[in-house]
């Protein structure tokens, strides 16, 4: 989707994936889903521009949103970028969660810290993906891990964090552990609050 406005109607919970450039998101989301070629892999930066929505059947939906921080494309692009995710985290009302994806070899940028900090303005539940965790070994990871665990818990309390390998298929359960959470909680919140109005 191109324009906000074109977006289908919420529906059930939505899961929205979102990272800098080559963070490895796409791979992330085939690996997630057991599909080679859901989201298309590409060693151009900023290749995904548009929202694409994934169903996972009647349960929940997964959302490709378009990468950021990517170089060599025109301001308007870039624009367009923070119009249209803007207004989808912003106002959409089926969004349960944002996985936030960043390769665990440079994670916490400034460009990061920036999606953090507006996901946390607007109340939205955030999950950081550390990707290509096999480029590390298992004490390296494990440091990368607490290191960045340390730094959320200070900044951004509510967000939590996971290990992940696209290539060894590790970490798996841990982030579909945390998408369960919140879309569980997210439709317990939809059923205790009252109706629009009242």
């Amino acid at each position: 989707m191109h324009d906000p406005r074109e977006l289908p109607a919420p529906a059930a919970p939505e899961v929205a994936f979102v990272g800098r450039s080559n963070a490895g998101k796409s791979s992330a989301i085939n690996t997630l889903v057991n599909r080679r070629r859901l989201a298309f892999v590409s060693k151009t930066p900023g290749r995904t521009q548009l929202i694409n929505f994934f169903s996972l059947g009647p349960a929940a939906f997964l959302v490709d949103l378009p990468g950021y921080g990517y170089a060599g494309v025109p301001g308007a692009v870039k624009q367009h970028w923070e119009t249209l995710v803007g207004e989808y985290i912003a106002n959409r009302d089926s969004l349960a969660l944002v996985v936030v994806v960043m390769d665990i070899r440079h994670p916490l940028t400034e460009l990061d810290r920036r999606l953090l900090d507006w996901l946390k303005s607007a109340g939205r539940q955030a999950h950081v993906l550390l990707t290509k965790a096999d480029k590390l070994s298992k004490e390296g990871g494990k440091l990368a891990l607490a290191k960045v665990r340390q730094a959320l818990a200070r900044d951004y309390p509510a967000t939590s964090v996971s290990l992940f390998s696209s290539l060894k298929r590790e970490g798996l359960d841990a982030a579909g552990a945390a998408m369960g959470r919140a879309v569980d909680a997210f439709r317990a919140q939809k059923t205790r609050a009252p109706p629009k109005g009242e």
